[in-house]
């Protein structure tokens, strides 16, 4: 069995993730591709496709959110991501009955108050402090804490979904909730085998234990989407761990040039792995991923974090490398600052 180098995951991951080259691609097209864009900090996907797409423009993804082609639900991980309607479906039936914030006590008042507060929430957008109100109204759920899990069961068992204006490039996290489409009926195991690809298409070659990280799912939940995906490619890890890929994946030689990429809060090629050391060095992480959860803005040389951006309100753009650059990388990391720069503006 091959093993794979830190540097060959490096670019394989790079190459599925549009950041060896940035592609002329539609919106809809790059967010399937890449299984969903982190979407806690509204501006986040908006910087993670500029990054990734020739010729990006913020009015294209905006356009799609408010036609309702671009939806912001709770899916991997338990957090906020853009997905495609039509690839909603597939998330939801996958990711339907993994671990997260409440309980199966939670779910069972979630599933009794559920069809209310759809109800309310057509007349209206519902805000969070209402759906905690209508709990302690209609359900007698008293106990802040309870109420707040149960109202997260609430917003994901009946389709509540963020506003399309929290998902705007200048959007707030609103807290505002509206119904969407009750997904058709879909088999649990067809939608996690979809997912699974999804992932390994997106950021393989990768262990179980990655696919577990990215989706908050446990391995023995997909044990059986990875048994119908096969036959899977198979390599191992410079530590002799099982790499799972599919068939044709790119994979890049490790000599493949990469160029100075800049990446949002949050953005998912630092959080889609377990071992994060294919684009973020260990001594690194502490650094970019905070206590709280918290991502920072990264930018990449060669593939991987070598330093923090920030944006001031007028779009000007201060870099805070993590050590030295030499002159020539540090010429090209300040280009492509301009270029985000202008971008901004």
């Amino acid at each position: 069995m091959r093993t794979l180098t830190l540097r060959e995951l490096n670019r394989a991951t790079l190459a599925r993730q549009l950041l060896l080259e940035r592609k002329r691609i539609g919106v809809l097209p790059a967010i399937e591709r890449l299984a969903g864009l982190q979407a806690q900090w509204p501006p986040s996907p908006y910087v993670g496709l500029w990054s990734r797409l020739t010729g990006f423009r913020r009015e294209s993804l905006e356009r799609a959110v408010l036609r309702g082609q671009v939806v912001k639900p709770t899916v991997m991980r338990g957090t906020l991501h853009l997905v495609t309607a039509r690839d909603y479906p597939t998330f939801w039936w996958a990711l339907r009955d993994m671990p997260t914030w409440y309980d199966e006590t939670h779910l069972a008042h979630a599933l009794r108050a559920a069809e209310g507060a759809r109800r309310l929430a057509a007349k209206a957008p519902l805000t969070h402090k209402e759906g905690l109100e209508y709990l302690e109204r209609e359900h007698g759920h008293a106990d802040d804490l309870e109420r707040r899990r149960i109202f997260h069961a609430v917003r994901r068992r009946a389709h509540l979904l963020h506003v399309p204006e929290s998902a705007l490039w200048r959007g707030r996290p609103l807290g505002l909730f509206q119904p969407h489409l009750e997904p058709p009926p879909m088999s649990v195991l067809a939608a996690r085998t979809e997912l699974v690809r999804r992932y390994l298409a997106a950021f393989g070659p990768a262990t179980r234990a990655d696919v577990a990280d990215w989706s908050g799912l446990r391995i023995a939940d997909f044990a059986a989407a990875l048994d119908a995906l096969e036959p899977l490619r198979r390599f191992r890890d410079e530590s002799g761990r099982e790499l799972l890929d599919l068939p044709r994946a790119p994979m890049p030689a490790a000599t493949t040039p990469a160029p100075v990429r800049f990446l949002p809060k949050w953005d998912n090629l630092l959080l889609a792995h377990a071992d994060r050391r294919r684009v973020l060095p260990d001594e690194l992480r502490k650094a970019v991923i905070a206590k709280n959860g918290d991502v920072t803005q990264t930018f990449l040389v060669d593939g991987v974090v070598a330093g923090s951006w920030a944006a001031d309100g007028k779009g000007k753009v201060t870099l805070a490398p993590f050590a030295p650059l030499p002159r020539a990388v540090r010429r090209a990391v300040d280009e492509e600052a301009a270029r985000l720069q202008a971008w901004l503006r």
